[in-house]
């Protein structure tokens, strides 16, 4: 069973920059021929996608982070991270990396979740 590692989770003002890590361990991770993606939740909020990254390096974005946000391979199959820039207080939420061992992106949901990392953009 795959299991997730988020860090890198921040307090900020708006309009600054967060990296966020994650390290996947488990099951499939070597070959890694399926997307890998982070999620958020803020309060009182669903759990939503936002940015994916397939084994080929295609990568999905939804719109809400579109062009704010990349995420990429950090040097190795199980490893990457979410450059977050013109951070905005919507973007307060804990931030969770995951995926289902099968899915290209956009995976519909994570087959395990970690503890996730805070990120709260405040003034």
């Amino acid at each position: 069973q795959m299991q997730f590692v988020e860090s890198g989770g921040d307090l900020v003002q708006p309009g600054r920059s967060v990296r966020l890590h994650c390290t996947i361990f488990g099951y499939g991770v070597d070959s890694a021929n399926f997307g890998i993606g982070w999620w958020r939740q803020a309060p009182g909020k669903e759990r939503e996608g936002i940015a994916c990254i397939n084994n080929d390096g295609t990568t999905y974005y939804s719109d809400s982070v579109k062009g704010r946000f990349t995420i990429y391979r950090n040097g190795a199959l199980n490893a990457l991270n979410l450059e977050m820039n013109n951070l905005k207080p919507e973007d307060t939420a804990v931030y969770y990396c995951g995926a289902d061992g099968f899915s290209s992106c956009p995976v519909p949901i994570s087959a395990t979740w970690g503890r996730g990392t805070q990120v709260t953009v405040s003034s």
